[in-house]
């Protein structure tokens, strides 16, 4: 049902009429932030979420006695577009006499410039404009950017064509403008907020965050804080150290100073070159000592005490002739600031995720260890890559992290479809509990209806029942839901393993149907994942069927819009439960202590699991007229502990075969027939 737009809803919506649920939003939103508060709504696609979060937040913030500025949080570049679509058509609704909404959208600075100097910092976007010109240029793009809402892509297409920098053009328009668009890791990750709120003028004293597909924050910033040693990783911040010196050497002789001078800190680089040598030298024994323990262990891995690792290596550096035994860890920490001013030139033929450089990636991994020395909510795991030993550092609980930032903000809106459930993101996030907070699930008026989900009951993938017979009924159900359905079919597995098992050879098993398969590969790049997209769109104006595999959790199952009702059906085999490690131990060991057994177990395992399922399940419908079935193959899902872990107006409907699989597959598209296709 639809309602006209009543005054209690404010004055930035962005259409005439709103359903109801999205109307309860609003009005959720702005009860809570005008008391500094925090909602955390689990709303389902279709209702118009961000059209509601950001009418509730618009109206806070332009209502409030002090200057307060809105940052729409995304990890997903696709959501940028949605929301510079939404001010656009909330400032065409707006009342004579209100000003417009000005927005800022904004990216990664290598994605908006065109080339970035990483010894310098500097870009090429401005090169041979002279020092008037720039700055009136300059001006032309931050009064393009606050007149009109700009998407980052269109800015940078502009900022190109003008010979201007998009990124410091976008820096410089955000203390004028109403609402930054922006990563995530603009404000909960410490470096990047460090460098980016505080150059923009931004303090979130003065900031009402929404952060749009909540569910994912909590991983995003464990994800902040992971960092991994390996033997190379000394080996290489000696030998950058080597160069680096070098460099700086060279420079004392040019411009004639002498080497024992401090400015160019050569004596503290020759220092710490002298105690990585020795670190090389003796972290071997280390690592090797370790390698050993695992192997009697039998398992994969090895949790290790992040005191003992660091205090390991502040022996080693302690045994050298100089060493000031009266301060603790006074002799790593300088190693550490040491590393963390090395630069060197990189080779262009490194992966761009190992592109820092490896003396800062020791420095950032020694420095974490120190912050969360005796703290329990950081965890260091040894295990084995290809030959060598590796130390990884995991983030337990996000909260330590995110805490201090909810409290310092003016209040949030956390969302997402699988939000689910938003008391259990309350934990896990540590939202204030001295403020005012919501959390809700928001109902969905059509789902039920042009989303039925069925789900098998004589199939699993739980690993005591696994096997052929298993295999051939989950292959089966797969087939009665091809042979039934007119279009695309996109299918979800717990692991690529799981994919290829079921897939055998080549999918050869699914022979007569006329429908082609489409395989996700690990690290897919954007590029493909669009590529996929667009050929949906060209073989169904073919006439023609694809199968899309993939893997639940990953990019085609979860952060994908598939739009036009491109989906047919959707297939989701198993519950992708994180397999037995050491870093899963103590994360269930952890909120255990923190809250009981029943609570360490859903919040880790249950939840995660059925969350991704959730993610998959949502890929097809993404309005109120897009119709899909969806069929999970997996009889563990009637059991109270993964039932409970579903939304409670989430109707299931059994199946005990795959002769029921494909008699209600018929049934849903003979009444259904006809996909939800816009007119262009």
């Amino acid at each position: 049902m639809k309602g006209r737009v009543s005054e209690h809803t404010g004055g930035f919506v962005a259409h005439e009429h709103l359903r109801d649920t999205q109307k309860e939003m609003i009005l959720d939103g702005i009860q809570v932030l005008s008391e500094g508060g925090f909602l955390l709504a689990a709303a389902p696609t279709g209702i118009g979420k961000t059209a509601a979060a950001l009418a509730s937040v618009l109206e806070i913030s332009r209502n409030s006695p002090e200057q307060t500025q809105i940052m729409f949080l995304t990890g997903r570049q696709s959501q940028h577009q949605i929301v510079v679509d939404t001010i656009r058509l909330i400032n065409s609704q707006l009342s004579e006499g209100i000003s417009h909404v000005k927005v800022v959208d904004i990216i990664g600075r290598e994605s908006m410039c065109e080339y970035v100097d990483r010894m310098t910092g500097k870009c090429n976007c401005e090169e041979d404009i002279i020092e008037g010109s720039r700055v009136e240029r300059r001006e032309e793009l931050r009064e393009m950017i606050l007149t009109y809402p700009t998407h980052v892509d269109d800015l940078i297409s502009q900022s190109r064509h003008r010979k201007m920098c998009a990124w410091a053009s976008a820096r410089s328009a955000v203390k004028s403008c109403d609402l930054i668009v922006c990563d995530y890791n603009h404000v909960f990750i410490e470096n990047v907020r460090t460098n980016s709120l505080a150059p923009m003028g931004i303090n979130l004293e003065n900031v009402i965050l929404i952060i749009d597909e909540a569910h994912n924050l909590p991983d995003r910033i464990r994800n902040g804080l992971e960092r991994r040693a390996t033997m190379s990783i000394f080996r290489d911040s000696k030998l950058e150290l080597e160069e680096f010196l070098g460099e700086k050497e060279k420079e004392a002789k040019q411009l004639d100073l002498d080497m024992d001078q401090g400015s160019l800190n050569i004596d503290g680089i020759r220092t710490a070159k002298r105690q990585m040598e020795r670190l090389m030298r003796e972290m071997r024994k280390w690592y090797s000592a370790k390698q050993r323990e695992l192997e009697l262990t039998k398992k994969d891995d090895l949790r290790i005490s992040t005191r003992d690792f660091i205090d390991e290596i502040n022996h080693i550096l302690m045994e050298t002739i100089d060493a000031d035994r009266s301060n603790n860890f006074k002799m790593l920490k300088s190693l550490i600031q040491q590393l963390f001013r090395v630069r060197v030139e990189h080779d262009e033929a490194i992966a761009e995720t190992e592109k820092e450089n490896a003396s800062n990636r020791l420095a950032s991994m020694l420095n974490v260890c120190l912050q969360f020395l005796d703290d329990p909510a950081l965890v260091l795991v040894f295990d084995i890559l290809g030959e060598d030993g590796r130390v990884r550092s995991f983030l337990l609980d996000p909260g330590v992290i995110s805490s201090d930032i909810f409290e310092e903000t003016k209040g949030s809106i956390l969302m997402s479809g699988t939000l689910f459930p938003p008391a259990m993101y309350a934990d896990l996030l540590q939202i204030p509990n001295n403020r005012p907070s919501i959390a809700k699930e928001y109902s969905s008026p059509f789902l039920g209806d042009r989303r039925p989900i069925l789900v098998a009951k004589d199939v699993t993938t739980k690993y005591t029942e696994r096997g052929l017979v298993n295999t051939n009924r989950i292959r089966d159900h797969i087939e009665a839901v091809v042979t039934e359905t007119p279009g695309h079919v996109a299918l979800f597995a717990p692991s690529y393993a799981m994919l290829r098992e079921i897939a055998g050879e080549d999918w050869s098993w699914l022979p007569g149907f006329g429908i082609q398969v489409i395989e996700e590969t690990q690290r897919m790049s954007k590029r493909r994942v669009n590529g996929v997209i667009d050929k949906l769109e060209i073989r169904r104006r073919a006439g023609s069927r694809i199968l899309l595999a993939g893997v639940l959790s990953g990019k085609l199952a979860e952060g994908v819009d598939y739009p036009n009702n491109i989906l047919d059906a959707v297939i989701c085999i198993g519950l992708p439960l994180p397999p037995p490690s050491a870093r899963q131990d103590a994360l269930k060991d952890y909120y255990t202590k923190r809250y009981d057994s029943n609570r360490a177990w859903r919040y880790t395992s249950f939840q995660p699991a059925v969350n991704s399922l959730m993610q998959a399940l949502g890929r097809p419908i993404r309005k109120a007229e897009d119709r899909a079935i969806v069929v999970l193959l997996e009889k563990r899902l009637f059991q109270r502990q993964y039932r409970n872990c579903l939304p409670n107006d989430m109707v299931l409907m059994e199946s005990p075969d795959k002769n029921r699989t494909k008699r209600h597959t018929r049934s849903f598209f003979k009444r259904l027939p006809k996909p939800a296709i816009e007119k262009e």
